[in-house]
């Protein structure tokens, strides 16, 4: 057995909780590689919540999905993913899973980034509608200004949420250079 990268780590995770005909969230839409792995994961019959706050975003991600054939289950959503109650309310049953890979959009505007209070604020948002054994993940880039207080504020948060309702886990490679990427993953006890 080989140590798992962290994306490939992070998505076999996800892979374990959500089923075909589930409902999760992509709430990092960036260029909709993780919006097209969990729409492949619900199936036809499932829904995938996807935010950005960025219209090329939107469109590139429209345009993979259409690709791939999987649009028919995503809904791609240009707003900030704080503001996620707006759709979770009103669904019927609990959520299994949410994707997160905080920083800026890969080839985009690195001046736009995820902040420290937008993400937690899912983040309670999300608990409130994960399934029991559901899990959240998180992909932490921190080789920025913005992402070094972003990871300080994430994990500060986290530690303090109760272990008798969430195991949450650190995976992180401690031997590469320039501030490597880190999954945290929230499972609901």
């Amino acid at each position: 057995m080989s140590l798992q990268a962290i994306l490939p780590f992070t998505r076999s995770l996800l892979q374990e909780v959500v089923d075909r005909g589930d409902t999760v969230v992509d709430a990092t839409m960036g260029n909709g590689l993780d919006t097209l792995f969990l729409a492949t994961l619900v199936g036809k019959d499932g829904t995938v919540f996807a935010y950005d706050i960025q219209e090329e975003a939107i469109q590139k991600t429209k345009e993979r999905l259409i690709r791939e054939g999987q649009l028919t289950q995503a809904q791609l959503l240009l707003k900030g993913h704080e503001t996620m109650e707006e759709e979770l309310s009103q669904l019927t049953k609990p959520i299994s899973a949410a994707m997160f890979n905080l920083g800026y959009r890969p080839g985009g505007d690195k001046e736009i980034v995820t902040y420290p209070k937008s993400t937690i604020q899912a983040l309670h948002i999300l608990s409130r509608y994960l399934k029991k054994d559901g899990i959240i993940t998180l992909v932490v880039y921190s080789g920025h200004e913005q992402g070094k207080a972003e990871k300080t504020a994430l994990l500060d948060e986290i530690r303090a949420w109760d272990q008798s309702l969430y195991s949450i886990l650190k995976y992180e490679f401690i031997n590469q250079l320039n501030h490597p990427p880190f999954l945290i993953a929230i499972q609901k006890k």
